[in-house]
């Protein structure tokens, strides 16, 4: 009722303190509106910039990995942009180093370990036996053994110098295959190598720097295919990552393949703060292992390469001095440089170049200030132009060696970042089926050391030949007694044969075929010898001894021999004819006898 009684002027000053009010609430809803609205575009502008730096941080990761590797991913979406990659255009310079250092190490190996030393010794006597991969295959006589090597060591010398490259490597790949195959008991893993790598240095260009047939200044402005790099990279790293997977077995991990290889003199710094057990288990093998399965990722990029090759290269040099295989430790050190950059050469023949030219000016300026003392300036006028002379002749030299210098510098690796802009050529079929065929090598690599289930005829107590398998130092044989007995059917007389006859290697010892080889070269020689002695021996009794001897005759071999610290026990069957055997390339050898491994905790 006391509304209604009040003057107009009061109820309006009610109404506007009322209309105040209601505005002030409205302000007030709307400012809490707006700053909850705030409070949600900054959350999610701080989402879209979290998840903005996720996606830049993982872009820049990715491209980071890419700079690593040396080439985008994009590269590798298809068959043609792969062989694009692997046709770019690249600097020839380390390959032409790593070809000459190859070749020099060949021509050391043809003499040494391929046996042109002594050829006479190795193929000069026509009653060795030999143990051919390919049954029925034999040795050329000796002169034509003498030519053979004598191409193969021409071949080196011409790879080494890059004369003739191409004719150089054919005449150093086939003999070398040649005298491989020959025989068996002469492979070991790094004698496989080295084959392979004068192969692929024959399908490569690496001819087109630090050669003679790069002497021409239009050779060498060229470049060679990225893929000349990759495979032989490959090969190297195949050699290292294959070793440390077949080191990854029970035996090498358990420190049982390399006992007592401590006690060299090479493994002292380690016996400081090591036993020789402790050794042996921990630096022989387990290092072995890791450094074997992981060296060839580290020596692929960039900030891993240093400290990887420091390693290798001490791991080499102790293997020199541990083992007798020839030139291997030292292939292996030549050619690490191959994972370097492509123009590390250049890089350092210009670094070279300019500590030169520093000592040239330096020579120069002292001369120069001899020349200028008060003592030659008594002589009349004759000093200054000496003095010019001088200045003269060490500018035309500085000029020189910056002009030899500059035109080094013409070919220069291609960066990887400008090959989007430039419009990639069509690839042609040619290239396709070389990319091919260096897929098929990669795969027969990885294929060919686990490939024993197909060829179990050459398997024995391990798997496979100790020549392509990668299994370096993981099998130590020991063996104690070889009897050979030959068996004349008719007469059943037996006869004993020293296991060292006929032979220069006692690799049979440990192999079937091999064992069946050389029964087989036994009775052709003990007969052999039968005739030409009753053919040119006139004593009554040497013809009586022969002519008793029967053509039936069978061999048997009896073997003992331990396998990495076990008991020694018998490998063959002794009472097996090895004459008449069955034997093929790809069925289980029947007289191997099993491997005893019930004892094997007494090790």
């Amino acid at each position: 009722m006391m509304f209604f009684e009040l003057d107009t002027k009061a109820k309006a000053k009610i109404f506007h303190c009322l209309r105040v009010s209601e505005n002030i609430d409205m302000e007030q809803t709307n400012s809490k509106s707006v700053i909850s609205d705030r409070t949600i575009n900054e959350e999610n502008v701080k989402t879209l910039k979290t998840k903005e730096f996720g996606i830049r941080s993982k872009f820049l990761s990715y491209e980071k990995f890419e700079d690593a590797c040396g080439f985008k991913f994009v590269e590798l979406s298809s068959f043609e942009n792969f062989v694009r990659l692997l046709y770019r255009p690249t600097d020839p310079a380390n390959l032409g180093i790593t070809r000459a250092l190859f070749g020099l190490c060949m021509i050391v190996d043809v003499v040494e370990e391929r046996g042109l030393a002594d050829i006479d010794i190795k193929w000069g006597d026509p009653w060795d036996c030999h143990f051919p991969l390919i049954h029925g295959m034999t040795p050329l006589s000796l002169p034509w053994m003498i030519i053979i090597y004598g191409a193969m060591w021409l071949g080196a010398f011409g790879i080494m110098l890059g004369v003739r490259f191409k004719l150089a490597c054919a005449c150093f790949v086939v003999p070398y295959w040649y005298i491989f195959l020959l025989d068996k008991s002469y492979w070991n893993n790094h004698t496989y190598l080295y084959g392979i790598v004068a192969t692929l240095f024959w399908c490569t260009e690496a001819n087109k720097y630090f050669a003679f047939d790069a002497s021409d200044a239009k050779k060498i402005k060229e470049t060679v295919p990225l893929w000349n790099y990759f495979i032989l990279r490959f090969q190297f790293f195949a050699l290292y990552f294959l070793a440390g997977l077949k080191k990854s077995g029970k035996e090498w991990l358990e420190g049982y393949s390399m006992l007592n290889l401590s006690r060299h003199w090479v493994f002292d710094p380690f016996k400081i703060f090591l036993t020789t057990e402790e050794t042996d288990f921990f630096i022989v093998h387990w290092f072995g292992f890791i450094f074997d399965l992981t060296v060839g990722f580290w020596m692929l990029f960039d900030k891993t390469r240093l400290p990887a090759m420091i390693f290798c290269t001490a791991f080499h040099l102790m293997n020199s001095r541990l083992f007798s295989i020839g030139m291997f430790p030292y292939v292996c050190l030549v050619t690490m440089p191959l994972f370097c950059n492509v123009d590390w050469p250049r890089t350092f023949y210009s670094w070279i170049t300019r500590k030169q030219n520093i000592l040239l000016s330096k020579c120069v300026n002292v001369i120069k200030n001899c020349l200028q003392s008060p003592v030659n300036k008594l002589i009349n006028g004759q000093t200054k132009e000496v003095t010019n002379l001088n200045e003269f002749d060490s500018q035309k030299a500085t000029m020189d060696e910056n002009k030899h210098y500059e035109s080094s510098e013409n070919v220069k690796p291609i960066d990887n970042s400008t090959m989007k802009n430039v419009n990639p050529k069509k690839v042609t079929k040619k290239q396709q089926f070389v990319v091919s065929m260096l897929l098929l090598h990669i795969a027969l690599q990885f294929f060919l050391p686990y490939s024993h289930f197909i060829t179990k005829g050459y398997n024995n107590w391990v798997p496979g030949l100790y020549g392509y398998s990668w299994d370096m130092m993981v099998h130590t044989w020991d063996t104690i007694l070889v009897v050979i007995r030959v068996h004349d059917n008719e007469s059943n007389e037996d006869r004993f044969l020293d296991p060292d006859t006929w032979v220069q290697s006692d690799r049979w010892v440990k192999h079937g075929d091999m064992a069946r080889q050389y029964a087989f070269c036994i009775k052709n020689n003990i007969l052999r010898q039968k005739e030409e002695t009753l053919s040119n021996n006139p004593k009554h009794e040497e013809r009586e001894k022969w002519t008793k001897l029967s053509t039936n005759l069978s061999v048997y071999m009896d073997v003992w021999c331990s396998l990495n610290g076990r008991f020694q026990q018998r490998i063959f069957d002794p009472n097996v004819d090895m004459l008449t055997v069955d034997w093929h390339p790809f069925k289980h050898v029947s007289f191997v006898m099993p491997l005893l491994t019930q004892y094997n905790s007494y090790r």
